[in-house]
């Protein structure tokens, strides 16, 4: 090892995986990362929880939040101390079905929800403490559907301030849809209409903005694709500009995941410099595109997994980490692809740094 450690939060699904009973394992763990070599060492369970399927940290680091991924969801706040133990503070309402995303407030006093299976996201004020209320204040529903099998209706999955602050912004897979709300002085939000609609079957999850705010970059689970969305701050509306397929990978043979029906699924999107990060289920690889001067971009690779299922992956100290849901555990690699790090983390779905 070479001096101080950073250490992670990891969330994760109940053993058998997504949509099995909770309560069968799951919880959240912590890792430490070495940052001069990329090692991950000494993973431990930290508190047992159901399904916290994502993570989200208060500002000031003293609270961090799960979302309880099953109907009739809830989301967990827990206390951490000094030493990185977890003591719940509250279990409260969603506002939803199956919470699988969670934002809180740059001023801390506000944590949003986004509930999948019922399309809503939820609005609960945080004290000064970062507790959230019994209930939340606010549960705003989204509309429609698309053509594809799970555009049944709204199925709410990201959910992101602007650029500006000036509003929060939605992912609908279920609508093919960014909605847009405007954030209230006191964190509470007024609806305020669509600010992108996408190609039917687009199926967006999840979002990442361009450093200076112009552009957002929309991974389309279901076309497997990456949408470029030009963004126009004085009216919170975006074009799409650009589509490109995420990947050349395939996917892998049926018989090795079986549910998938041979289909690409693109997970989570991060913009690491100029390289645009998709990790791809399914074809189990990450693939890079590059961002270029006009905010565009190229497919450049697609580097394979030592494991499979990539939901979610984030850079921590310069190098990328990957919860890999489904074989594997968590992964450190270095930026040219080698393993540096690894984790026994059983069925991994979020990875974040315990420090902001």
């Amino acid at each position: 090892m070479t001096g101080a450690r950073t250490p992670l939060w990891i969330g994760t699904y109940p053993d058998a995986g997504a949509g099995s009973p909770v309560g069968q394992g799951e919880g959240v763990w912590s890792v430490d990362l070495d940052p001069g070599t990329g090692a991950l060492v000494d993973a431990r369970l930290v508190v047992a929880t159901p399904s916290p399927s994502f993570l989200a940290l208060h500002p000031s680091g003293g609270v961090l939040y799960t979302t309880e991924e099953h109907a009739d969801g809830r989301v967990g706040a827990f206390a951490v101390d000094d030493d990185g133990e977890l003591t719940l503070l509250a279990r409260v309402p969603s506002g939803g079905d199956d919470p699988c995303h969670a934002l809180v407030a740059p001023d801390g006093r506000t944590l949003y929800v986004a509930n999948y299976s019922s399309g809503t996201l939820a609005v609960l004020p945080l004290d000064e403490g970062g507790t959230p209320a019994d209930e939340p204040a606010q549960v705003l529903a989204g509309v429609g559907g698309g053509p594809e099998e799970r555009q049944d209706g709204p199925h709410a999955h990201f959910v992101t301030p602007t650029p500006d602050g000036a509003h929060v912004v939605v992912v609908d897979l279920g609508t093919d849809e960014l909605r847009r709300h405007r954030v209230r002085p006191d964190g509470l939000l007024d609806e305020d209409g669509v600010a992108v609609l996408f190609a039917p079957g687009t199926g967006p999850r999840h979002l990442a903005w361009s450093a200076d705010g112009a552009f957002a970059y929309v991974v389309g689970e279901l076309d497997v694709t990456v949408q470029v969305v030009a963004w126009d701050a004085a009216t919170a509306t975006g074009e799409v500009v650009q589509v490109l397929p995420v990947t050349d990978a395939p996917a892998v043979d049926e018989s090795r995941r079986p549910g998938t029906s041979g289909r690409r699924l693109p997970a989570h999107v991060l913009l690491d410099g100029d390289r645009l990060v998709v990790g791809v289920r399914t074809a189990d690889v990450l693939a890079t595109l590059v961002v270029g001067p006009d905010g565009r971009v190229r497919h450049e690779r697609d580097l394979a997994l030592p494991g499979s299922w990539p939901r979610h992956h984030e850079v921590v100290d310069g190098w990328m980490l990957v919860a890999q849901q489904r074989h594997g555990g968590l992964v450190a690699l270095a930026p040219d692809g080698t393993v540096t790090g690894r984790a026994d983390v059983p069925v991994p779905t979020c990875v974040l740094p315990a420090r902001g």
